[in-house]
């Protein structure tokens, strides 16, 4: 699924004995002693691969270790979300159960399958794992598989409640400013100006769905062959505008001989992928829905990232992801964060 780190002793977030306690009565088949490795990637919530005597693996998710957002790193709202679509064919991970006692393993978690595949993190892996031809495939899968979770009826699956449907951007916009305005150390007043001009300029929703919240081609279990295995990290899922998740996509999804990323080493600016361009015209045709204001979401893509940039900066410089947490790319959050700036200011631009 990813790199990962193993070791002997339970890594920071992990009760060994609890955690194997609760395995014995929700997951039959495990067999003790398990191993608990902390997968290297991810500024979020904590994923541990599982592996048990007869080496079996599973994925166990918790919250960050300390400054756990208020509205943020709910096991519930993840565990909920794959469990309605799973039954449906969408590819995600079979969940096997949540735990939502925080005195069993200091926080809530739940576990589900691992999924064979590769997570494509960067250019470094796209190369390795993907010729040419399979990277214009999966670009393709990307965009099907997400106007497919936006189709996704969400009343028939039981969401319908997940939350609030109407006034999803708008909502965005206030969330976000906040926490850029409660870290004052790190705070950018440029983006004060951005959320300024969009929220006079919030386009009515024209389609209300299952918003993922983050989703991009390093949120997804992939073949080799080009296709969308699993697409994971639902902590920010809810219902709202699915656009939103367009402008998400491509917010993070970079191009070649670009200079500013909001990825490190991003693996879309590798030959093969798709543009921009025709990411947006395969989800037009996929969906069937109008990207006549996709400015506006771009803006809004670009600035949303660069509020949570901050917010992850200040969470790992605080230690909120323990003690072993990788620290590579930390370092590059100021550059990242000025480029995103500069393109919701570009896109806002062009908004009248």
């Amino acid at each position: 699924m990813s790199r990962a780190t193993s070791t002997a002793v339970a890594p920071e977030g992990i009760d060994a004995p609890a955690v194997t306690a609760w395995f014995a009565t929700h997951v039959g088949d495990a067999r003790p002693p398990l191993m608990f490795s902390l997968i290297e990637a991810g500024h979020s919530n904590m994923t541990f691969v599982v592996t048990d005597a007869a080496d079996h693996r599973w994925v166990l998710r918790r919250p960050p270790l300390h400054n756990v957002l208020a509205t943020a790193h709910d096991m519930s709202r993840e565990h909920r979300a794959i469990a309605a679509l799973h039954p449906e064919g969408f590819p995600v991970p079979r969940p096997l159960g949540l735990c939502s006692d925080a005195d069993v393993n200091g926080a809530p978690f739940y576990v589900m399958d691992y999924v064979d595949g590769v997570v494509v993190r960067d250019a470094d892996e796209a190369r390795r794992s993907l010729d040419v031809p399979t990277r214009r495939a999966l670009s393709r899968s990307l965009v099907d598989v997400l106007a497919v979770l936006h189709a996704v009826d969400i009343d028939a699956v039981g969401l319908g409640d997940l939350g609030r449907r109407e006034g999803y951007v708008a909502r965005q916009l206030r969330r976000w400013l906040r926490q850029v305005e409660t870290t004052p150390d790190l705070a950018r007043p440029e983006l004060r100006v951005v959320h300024d001009h969009l929220v006079e300029r919030v386009p009515d929703q024209a389609t209300t769905g299952i918003v993922h919240g983050d989703y991009r081609l390093d949120n997804c279990i992939v073949s080799t062959g080009g296709e969308v295995r699993a697409v994971l990290d639902w902590e920010l899922c809810t219902l709202g505008d699915v656009l939103a998740d367009v402008a998400i996509l491509l917010t993070y999804w970079s191009e070649p001989g670009e200079k500013s990323q909001a990825l490190d080493n991003p693996p879309t600016a590798t030959e093969g992928f798709y543009s921009r361009a025709e990411l947006l015209e395969a989800y037009a045709e996929a969906s069937g829905r109008s990207l006549e204001r996709i400015d506006f979401y771009l803006a809004w893509g670009a600035w949303r990232l660069a509020c949570i940039l901050i917010g992850v900066q200040a969470r790992y410089l605080a230690g909120a992801m323990g003690d072993k947490a990788p620290l590579e790319g930390i370092e590059s959050f100021a550059g990242r964060i000025d480029g995103l700036v500069a393109r919701a200011q570009h896109h806002a631009a062009q908004v009248p």
